[in-house]
């Protein structure tokens, strides 16, 4: 991956012995001194809404269902499983990946209200969910697409959001016979024009929070090398590869951290 980010070169600043209140102020000081504030978040800021992430002991891919085993994690929510193996595919998707009554958390109404405040640009994410954008977040980039758009990729028609958990038939189609799909992007797809605004965000971003994902996950993990900035803040359960290289970082519960977030 290539080195633009500055910190990368530059001394880290050293916070693992503070307490996790002197992090938060140290947090807080930081929200308040920038205004070019771009968040970029992953599955782990939606579990505390009740959506499983995929790669966690508890997430999505460990939930070993009889129908399911036999096929790799990955290739279920894949290009190749929707269109050579559809059943499987529409099963999985509507067995495990409804959110239609899920709810937006403190981080999402956080968000929200850091965008409302002016102090945040905003809101990369690679959740599929649409609880930025139920929260009240109004700019965000969904760089993994969105469960909230259905089509037929034939003929371009539109359908309703819950179209697929709907409908009752095994491989849904549209009238012209296409097969009718969500607009996220599967293992195996180019990702959507809304990676390059992403990019363009974190360039212009002066400070960086990233919260809820491994940054195990390529392309998506490489956004963090766009980064030009003087303030990274990493908030994860586990550590991660770019731990060293943050000014600050929480293993904290993410709602715990953006509880005392105060604007």
């Amino acid at each position: 991956m290539a080195n633009h980010w500055s910190p990368l070169t530059d001394e880290p600043i050293d916070t693992s012995n503070l307490t996790f209140d002197e992090r938060m102020s140290m947090f807080n000081d930081n929200i308040k001194s920038h205004n070019n504030i771009v968040f970029f978040g992953g599955a782990g800021v939606s579990t505390a809404s009740g959506i499983p992430d995929f790669r966690s002991k508890d997430g999505l891919y460990n939930q070993h269902d009889v129908q399911f085993d036999k096929y790799e994690p990955e290739y279920l929510l894949s290009r190749d499983c929707l269109y050579y193996n559809p059943k499987v595919f529409y099963e999985f998707y509507r067995q495990k990946l409804d959110c239609r009554n899920i709810q937006p958390n403190t981080a999402h109404f956080k968000l929200a209200e850091m965008e409302n405040a002016g102090k945040l640009d905003c809101v990369v994410t690679q959740n599929i969910d649409g609880l930025h954008q139920k929260a009240g977040s109004r700019n965000v980039f969904e760089i993994h697409g969105t469960a909230n758009r259905v089509y037929c990729p034939n003929c371009g028609k539109e359908y309703q959001s819950d179209y697929l958990f709907t409908n009752t038939d095994a491989i849904p189609k549209c009238s012209c016979r296409g097969q009718i799909r969500p607009d996220i992007t599967l293992y195996g797809e180019q990702l959507p024009r809304a990676f390059a605004d992403a990019v363009e965000a974190v360039e212009k971003a002066n400070m960086l929070i990233v919260a809820g994902t491994s940054l195990a996950v390529y392309p998506a993990n490489t956004l963090i090398s766009h980064f030009t900035g003087d303030m990274l803040v990493l908030v994860n359960r586990t550590e991660t590869d770019f731990d060293t290289h943050a000014q600050l970082v929480f293993h904290e519960d993410i709602t715990d951290v953006f509880s005392k977030i105060t604007l």
